[in-house]
This record gives C-alpha cells, structure tokens and sequence, in this order.
C-alpha cells in the first residue's frame, strides 16, 4: 500500500452468519443496523445491505455503514520536523513532542493564525508503547479542499511546513461513510477451489478482476505486497513470501503474516512464516537470499545481509552486495543483466551452462544468478553435466516446517490483525511502523485507509474482506487497529491484513465490486486469491 493521505470512514464491527448480518459502529458503541436474512438493496435504520449466495458454500455480503454523527472537515497540519531513524535524511511527521507543539502554537498565533494542538495517542498495538503518542497542531476548519488549500499556502509563506488533511481520516472520530464487502468461503460446503496466483508470471501485473474473468472466479481479491517501480526492481514480483501450486516462488520479508491456503482451500490458516534457501554443491552451500527478483535489491528488506536494515521495513528497498537468486519457470520476463554469475539448471537440478547474466528462465528448469561472492561461488562450483541441488524450506514461529504440495499456495503482507481471537497486530515487529521514527507509517497504520483483509473463523471458513477508502464514492477506510476490530467481529480468529491502497479490489463473478483509490483505475496488481468453482461440475 502507498502511502497517500485518506478521507475517514466509521470504525465498524459487522457481525455476519449464513443468516444474520449485524454493524455496529464501534467508535460510538451502538448497533446502527441488524439485516435478518435481507434481500439485497433492503435499508436497515439506514444501513443498505445486499447479499449474493455466489455459489453453495460461497457468500457475499455488501454495505454502506455510515454515521450521521461524524463532521468531517478540511483542515491544516503543522507538520514536526525530524529525522528518518533508516535513512538519517530530514524530513516530517504529522505528530510531534509536546514542546515542539507549544512554540509551533505560539508561532503560530504571532503570525496571527488560530492554531489548536490535538493529543494523539497509540492504537492498541502489541508491539508499540501504550498511551500518548505525541501532538499534532493543527488550523482552521474549512468546508472544502480548496479553502484549506488556500489556507495553507499563507502557512506555508509565514514559514511553516503544512499540509491539508481530511479530519475523517482521524481515528479519534467515527468515520461517516463506509463502504464493505465480505466474501465467506465454506470449505464444509464449497466443491471449488481457492489459491493464491500469479496467474503464471510472477513478473507481471494484472487487475484482479481481468485476472478474475479470465478464470471465471467467483470472488478474487488483491493480496500481497509487490514492487511497483522499475527503480525497485521487476514490476509485479512479490516483495513477500508467496507460493504457488506448492511451489516457493519469492522468500519472507522477515517474519511476516502470511495467509496458507492449504488443499486447495479446504484447510487455511493464518501464521507468521520465515524461509530459507539452500544452494549445495557436493559438500558446499550457500544461502540464496532471494526468488524472483533483481540480484541486489530487497524490496521490504528483511534478509540477511542486506542494508540498511536485516528487519523488514515496509515500502523500503534494501541492497545486498553479496546476493543469490534463484529464478523459477514462472519468471517470464527477461532475466536481469548485469555484472555476476548464471548458472541454468535443467529440471533436475543438473548444470545447463554457466555465464553472464540475462537470457530467459527455461520453462522447465530454473536459474541461479549471482553477484558478489555469491558469483564467486557459483564460479567456483558450477560445472557443465554436474548437480546443483536448490533446498527451501518454509517455517512457522514455533519452528515447524510447512511442507507444501500441489494444491498448497500462500500470500503474505502485514501485519497480523487477529490471533486466537483477540486482536495482535505486531505493526513494529512486522516493519509498518517504527515507534521510534513517528515519520515512518504513521498514514500507513495509523490513518484509515483502503484495505483488503483475510482470516479465517472458528468453523475453518476463508474469510476476504475490503473497505474502500481514501473518499472513494465516499467511503474513508480502516486504520489497522479498525481493521482488526472488524475481522473479529466477523467472527475471525485468525487475520492478516493484505496489500492496501490504491491495490485494494474485490471482483465477484470478474466484476469489480470495489470502488479503486488511483485516479486512474483499478490497480495493476502483482498477485490476487482467486475463488475458483469446480470444474468438474
């Protein structure tokens, strides 16, 4: 998810069954609307709902929840200088210690504005300090962009750093308008399948609903994080782990939320997963740091060795020096050039060649690219006619290998929302945030946005959710902290939060029922969970 100020939305609890749809709006506690089995386009005490059985075993439920309580402005935020903690670049944040704020507030009102400084307090996060998070100054209220826009431009000439904000992105007020859709898949009944795909390219980019219609899936979603800038590596590869048709084709960004969709979705789970790759020859090894990227370039960081940060770091490219790649035969796109080491390998792992880098990865077969002394080693060991033996293996934080098989797939993003039952979103651990570095995430995480949501309930069924946001058709989005609440209320034990922003989609029956944040359109995405029906039916 970019990270592109949003437009607000209530913070809203939906409890759902085979029959009875519930909303509550959390931020105020009261239930706004109960559907009994509501036909779609019924109004409930101003809650519209609508209900599409899509197939046996497949639900989906819509509605517009919205608060006629909240008064949303345009203002202007004051923003605090600081220091990016990765980079050590100056740079701003829109949240600042109580000492900045005083003297900003006083500056301020000498150049004859009427500032108001706001208390900001953390979300309840696992993993980050509790209580007040810092002050944000803020000035003015004004009923449309342009005011605010204009008010901020005299800012701006007394010597200020402002920016124009929406008060419905604001967690600390309820949102007025949000739009949801929740798919529920029931694996007791449901004869289809579910996986995570890349619809055969893993360096390519699609919308989840173009890939939706060419499969004739029932429900699609956008899932897991991915490079979206030539400068960060290959469009569309995944900068998480995922795996298809049992097969790793990218590495963990750290220890991140990943959704396992196991037997073709019959057994799904939520867990944080880690993986590592093992290159032998003979006696030798080396550990391969990626799958299905740019040779140098980590997109979230997250891996061994590589800098400025071995933790992940969501929205970062990292570098290596000394990096192995393996290139799988779903990458479709040329290899990338450059300085180092390739070695292709045929479908039993036996050297095919050993050169420069570039060509493209054999359909049946695969490739290891080196640079540093990762090409050293591959130098070294590779010979033509000679095994290379490629071992992965994936694992969960008790330390149990998750073995994969045909039918097996994963997408992954951050942070988990939901363990057991009780919200756990560990933001700081999983890199969203930094609590030390409030310029780091803060909009990310902690402003609402849009959101495409997984989880699992206490019956075994795949949960997919997405709330639109960023004031499209006016709807704001969820926070992390809303968004768990919302999953619980569903009813999910288990949740993970998926790629956001502009990627957030859902497609039912290949028509996109979402309504995108890009100016431009639905997002090109680099990976969706399709819902596919029983062909043999």
């Amino acid at each position: 998810m970019d990270h592109k100020n949003t437009r607000s939305g209530a913070r809203a609890r939906m409890l759902l069954s085979a029959a009875t749809v519930c909303a509550v709006v959390a931020a105020s506690g009261t239930l706004t609307g109960t559907a009994q089995g509501a036909e779609p386009g019924a109004d409930t005490e101003g809650v519209v709902w609508t209900t599409q059985a899509v197939a046996p075993g497949v639900q989906v439920r819509s509605a517009t929840i919205e608060n006629a309580d909240s008064r949303p402005v345009w203002t202007v935020t004051v923003q605090a200088p600081t220091t990016a903690r990765l980079s050590g670049t100056p740079t701003w944040a829109a949240v600042g210690p109580r000492s900045w704020a005083d003297d900003t507030a006083q500056r301020l009102r000498d150049h004859g504005f009427d500032p108001r400084v706001e208390t900001v307090r953390w979300p309840g996060y696992a993993d980050t300090p509790q209580g007040d998070m810092g002050q944000r100054v803020r000035v003015g209220s004004y009923a449309t962009q342009a005011d605010a826009q204009s008010a901020a431009q005299q800012i701006t000439a007394a010597g200020f750093h402002p920016a124009v904000t929406w008060t419905g992105y604001d967690t600390e007020q309820p949102a007025d308008r949000e739009n949801v859709h929740v798919a529920v898949i029931d694996p007791h009944t449901f004869t289809g399948t579910v996986e995570g795909t890349h619809d055969g390219n893993v360096a390519q980019r699609e919308t989840t609903s173009s890939v939706a219609a060419k499969l004739g899936s029932l429900v699609g979603v956008n899932a897991s994080f991915f490079v979206t800038s030539d400068a960060d590596g290959v469009q569309g590869t995944q900068s998480g782990l995922s795996a298809d048709h049992g097969e790793l084709e990218s590495m963990a960004a750290g220890s991140r939320a990943s959704l396992i969709i196991g037997d073709g979705g019959r057994n799904v789970r939520v867990a944080d997963l880690t993986t590592t790759v093992t290159v032998h020859a003979g006696a030798d090894k080396y550990q391969a740091q990626g799958i299905n990227r740019v040779p140098g370039l980590v997109r979230d960081c997250g891996r061994p060795g590589v800098t400025p940060s071995e933790l992940p770091w969501q929205d970062v490219t990292c570098h290596a020096a000394d990096d192995l790649v393996q290139f799988t035969g779903e990458w479709r796109a040329p290899l990338p050039a450059g300085t180092g080491t390739q070695v292709v390998l045929d479908a039993n792992g036996r050297v095919v060649s050993v050169g420069s880098r570039g060509g493209s990865a054999p359909a049946h077969g695969s490739v290891l690219q080196g640079i540093g002394s990762a090409a050293d080693w591959l130098t070294a060991h590779a010979r033509t006619g000679h095994r290379i033996g490629v071992e992965d293996v994936i694992r969960d934080t008790d330390g149990k290998e998750v073995e994969l098989d045909r039918d097996d797939s994963i997408v992954s993003a951050a942070p988990t929302l939901v363990t057991d039952g009780r919200n756990n979103i560990d933001a700081a651990t999983e890199g969203v945030l930094d609590p030390k570095d409030l310029s780091f995430g803060y909009a990310w995480a902690n402003v609402r946005q849009p959101r495409t949501m997984a989880g699992v309930d206490a019956k075994g069924r795949l949960i997919l959710a997405t709330v639109d946001g960023r004031q499209t058709d006016g709807s704001e989005g969820f926070t992390l902290e809303e968004a768990a609440d919302f999953m619980r209320s569903l009813g999910a034990v288990d949740a993970l939060n998926l790629d956001g922003g502009g990627s957030t989609a859902m497609a039912v029956k290949g028509a996109l029922v979402t309504h995108p944040s890009d100016a431009a359109g639905e997002r090109a995405v680099g990976g969706t969970v399709q819902v596919l029906p029983d062909r043999a039916g």
